[in-house]
């Protein structure tokens, strides 16, 4: 047995509502479960029950074992002086309160439908033999309902993005500009440089960066300058000399750190070497006033054409200092535009507009509509199991689903798990 279904019992009276019994053999009448809390304290607040001919209000606190009170030191917890009712699978032990009163106990294991139990063991064996629980019976889910499950677990997916976001904008001094810096940086430096590329962006004050616009080659020798790419002292190149010497002018002038990190090559493909991105990124604020405004106001279609520019023109033939390649120019590419725009754009657009009052969520939601599905193993193991992965926003909510779901074994919080969990047999 374990807690999550007791939860799930409880929340959703999947016990006879009629003839149920007290520890002491008192009638016990079910008025309010509460409300469910998934934070520190009782499992469920403001609940209503009525013992005998004794109206109680108050909280709800569910275990497996009586004992298990105990086991977690509910005992020295003022939390959970306003326990009226402990509710568990095996009542094992009598539990008082801190007054010395005994708590009222409702053991569970004799009212309960055993096919309910069955399914639910069905269901959590699926984890030692498939890619997801549900694995197997997923697709009898109806269609409606699984797309509308997607959709709330996009939004789900954009307020956890959300959070993250308002945190930076905590530490960047409420600047939304510098939040859009930091997270861009951040998403051009992809999964390896992706942490290194953010502590620059958080390190460097905004005030050089808006002092910069317009100079590329200034910003470039900058963001080289700071990710570690500028340390050797020999003269690769006439361009590797001129970033040199401009990055140690800029380092003096504005009092910066000589670097912050240490960018890294390794299992990159050249199109994502760091010296090709960050010059990139160089082009893209080097050239752009209030980039913010433009991209939260901006139309689909206007993303595209802000990140229709390429690396400098050294990068040409190069992809690192000194080492001449037929590479060509250097652009961003319409694939990488996508992850920009679902990892960054979509998720501070939202939140922005959230935190104006001006939410869209439908905006949002038409955006990533828009763009092709992401590819890794997660959205691979789903396409397996037959569901159709096509737009970001059906491969986003994978993402949510099998991150905070499924790998988990949270499949009661799962319109999936709950509709099996009710299947009739």
């Amino acid at each position: 047995m374990r807690e999550d279904l007791l939860h799930y019992i409880w929340k959703y009276k999947k016990y006879p509502v009629q003839g149920l019994k007290a520890s002491k053999g008192e009638n016990l009448t079910i008025l309010n479960s509460g409300s469910h809390n998934h934070l520190s304290g009782p499992d469920f607040f403001n609940a209503q029950v009525r013992i005998a001919d004794q109206l109680w209000a108050g909280n709800v606190e569910i275990h497996v074992n009586s004992s298990d009170w105990y086991a977690h030191n509910h005992q020295e917890d003022k939390n959970y002086d306003n326990v009226i009712l402990h509710v568990v699978w095996n009542d094992d032990v009598s539990v008082f309160r801190a007054d010395g009163t005994e708590i009222p106990t409702l053991e569970l294991k004799n009212y309960i439908d055993s096919q309910l139990l069955g399914r639910y063991q069905k269901l959590m064996q699926g984890q030692r033999e498939r890619f997801i629980n549900c694995g197997n019976d997923i697709n009898t889910i109806p269609k409606f309902d699984f797309i509308h499950w997607q959709e709330r677990l996009y939004l789900e997916r954009l307020e956890d993005k959300s959070k993250v976001i308002l945190i930076l904008l905590e530490e960047c001094g409420q600047d939304w500009e510098k939040v859009l810096f930091v997270l861009l940086l951040k998403n051009f430096g992809s999964k390896i440089n992706g942490e290194a590329f953010m502590q620059i962006g958080l390190h460097l004050d905004f005030s050089i960066v808006r002092h910069l616009i317009g100079k590329p080659l200034e910003l470039e020798s900058l963001l080289f300058g700071m990710a570690g790419l500028l340390e050797s002292d020999n003269s690769i190149d006439s361009y590797y000399g001129e970033l040199r010497k401009n990055f140690q002018y800029l380092r003096h002038k504005f009092n910066i750190d000589h670097s912050i990190g240490s960018a890294s090559f390794f299992k990159l493909r050249p199109p994502n070497f760091p010296t090709i991105r960050l010059s990139q990124f160089a082009t893209l604020y080097g050239g752009n006033n209030n980039l913010f405004h433009h991209l939260m106001h901006c139309s689909d279609d206007e993303i595209f054409q802000q990140f229709g520019i390429s690396a400098s023109t050294y990068w040409d033939s190069h992809y690192n200092f000194g080492k001449t390649s037929k590479g060509g120019v250097k652009r961003i590419s319409k694939k990488f535009v996508d992850l920009l725009t679902i990892n960054t754009i979509v998720p501070l657009r939202f939140c922005y507009q959230k935190h104006k009052g001006m939410a869209q969520p439908e905006r949002v939601l038409g955006t990533v509509q828009k763009i092709k599905a992401e590819k890794n193993g997660i959205i691979d193991s789903y396409r397996n199991l037959n569901i159709e992965v096509n737009s970001a926003w059906e491969s986003q909510s994978l993402l949510q689903l099998y991150n905070n779901y499924c790998s988990n074994n949270k499949c009661l919080r799962c319109v999936v798990g709950t509709r099996l969990l009710n299947l009739k047999t």
